[in-house]
């Protein structure tokens, strides 16, 4: 080859490399959904689909039929293997039935226990608790800048909120080390950033069981759970679900702030008006929905507006973000003054989901509790983040955090030296995302195949009793389809 040619190719290939983190992730995104899409067969009615419009989505969503949660669905076994232990009694997972209503009740009744006001005060404190310590352990004492991953600085604010709010009392550190450890590992598993680690899991089950055994919480827990299962029910739904989601939506709402300087400038300004921010969470929360996709299994017919009814037994995909995207104007542009106006505002938002059909238990103070975290945040730092924003957030929402008292004698160096750290923060993200890709794709091959051959879901229901298994939906399909389904986006 020539020196010419050599040189060429020489060229081409730095290109090559250069242009990765460009595509590459992107390409290695969509093997994955193939993947699971291949995985999960062609039992799903994705919604909105061509059977469910978006203008049916939420009648189909609420009709008392779309009510089986697991039993029944391929998915099942997978979002057993992702929650376990105690999927059987997650709340989110439990088919209709008495179990269901005194689970959910003694949930209703353990956050109804704080007003509005005491919300405000307990989260206020977490809050600043946490940021407190993310001081003390870098020396900083309110004058150091921290890059931080939004979602792991958000977990212990919200460990220790809910652990008060179940047992009414602060939360011990080395407990919400237990609990920042399940809920980590079990959102890592959920986007496939790492396999379970089922000892981490273990070790705060066993932490309840004892707490249970000796100094139960104040609000009864459900007398239909054995011990062991009450145990499940709150590692379940209060230090897995709640912390996981709560977090998951503050590290959204932080880096949309900090990718959008002129909403943050209005919010320190002071300038704005109090509901100025519950506006930037609610456009947060459309850009980016904290569900992705909700399944439900028929336990009887669907009337629909034109056409055949959709069948007992169907296994119906809810696709959150689709839905939303159909009722927005101008979707890409993130813009909260579209909610001053019913006229503007969004006409497809559930980002709690359908009342009719289990929506978020949270949904009374959601917006509250996370208006009071992020002014605790705007209150000592401005936030600034280069990284790429996705809806799933492999990366966990790197941010820089600026404290707003400069010392004297260092402030004028900081511009150059964050300006550096901000194109270091977007040439590492960037370039992050390749082995985590791929590494995402390997372990979620694996775990889709560790989850069929367990098999948790299926392996319960044929050997649970009637009581545990009521009500039974329709196992097999009444009806296959020849086209392929959907693809699954998690």
């Amino acid at each position: 080859m020539s020196r010419l040619g050599r040189a060429a190719t020489g060229a081409a290939a730095v290109a090559l490399t250069a242009s990765l983190p460009y595509w590459l992730p992107r390409l290695v995104i969509d093997l994955r959904v193939r993947l699971f899409a291949r995985v999960n067969g062609e039992e799903g009615i994705p919604a909105p689909g061509r059977e469910v419009p978006v203008e049916e989505f939420k009648r189909v969503y609420g009709h008392p039929a779309a009510n089986g949660r697991s039993r029944g669905a391929a998915l099942s076994d997978l979002f057993w293997y992702w929650l376990s232990p105690g999927a059987e009694v997650h709340q989110e997972h439990l088919e209709p039935g008495p179990r269901y209503d005194e689970v959910a009740r003694t949930t209703r009744q353990i956050l109804a226990g704080l007003s509005r006001e005491r919300w405000s005060e307990l989260v206020g404190r977490c809050t600043r608790r946490v940021l407190d310590e993310l001081d003390q352990d870098t020396g900083g004492y309110g004058t150091r800048e921290h890059r931080v991953r939004l979602r792991d600085l958000m977990m212990p604010v919200w460990a220790e909120v809910y652990y008060e709010v179940v047992f009414r009392e602060p939360c011990p550190r080395h407990v919400r080390d237990l609990i920042v450890g399940n809920a980590d590992d079990v959102v890592s598993a959920l986007k496939c950033t790492s396999l379970r680690h089922m000892d981490r899991r273990n070790r705060l089950t066993a932490y309840l069981r004892e707490r249970l055994a000796s100094d139960p919480p104040p609000v009864p827990l459900p007398s239909l759970l054995s011990r062991r299962e009450q145990a499940y029910y709150l590692q379940g739904t209060f230090f897995n679900t709640a912390v996981v989601q709560t977090s998951e939506a503050m590290a959204h709402l932080l880096l949309a702030l900090a990718t959008h300087q002129s909403v943050q400038d209005r919010l320190l300004s002071g300038e704005e008006d109090a509901d100025y921010l519950d506006h930037v969470i609610n456009e947060t929360l459309q850009h980016f929905p904290l569900f992705g996709v909700a399944h439900r299994i028929t336990t009887g017919e669907i009337p629909r507006g034109d056409g055949p009814p959709i069948p007992t037994g169907s296994v119906l995909l809810f696709n959150y973000p689709e839905y939303q995207r159909s009722g927005a104007t101008g979707p890409q542009r993130f813009d909260p003054g579209r909610w001053l106006s019913a006229d503007t505002r969004p006409s497809a938002f559930i980002p709690f989901g359908v009342t009719a059909n289990r929506p978020c238990p949270a949904r009374g103070f959601a917006v509250l509790t996370m208006r009071v975290a992020a002014e605790e945040m705007l209150r000592r730092f401005r936030l600034e983040s280069t990284a790429e924003h996705t809806r799933s957030l492999p990366s966990r929402g790197p941010c820089l955090l600026i404290p707003h008292t400069d010392r004297p004698a260092t402030a004028g160096r900081r511009p150059a030296g964050r300006a550096a750290r901000l194109a270091g923060m977007r040439l590492g993200d960037r370039w992050a995302a390749i082995p985590r890709s791929l590494t995402q794709l390997v372990l979620g091959g694996y775990m889709v195949w560790d989850a069929q051959r367990q098999g948790l879901c299926r392996n319960y229901f044929a050997t649970a009793s009637g009581d545990l298994a009521e009500p039974a939906v329709a196992v097999s399909r009444t009806r296959r389809r020849s086209k392929p389904m959907r693809r699954v986006r998690r």
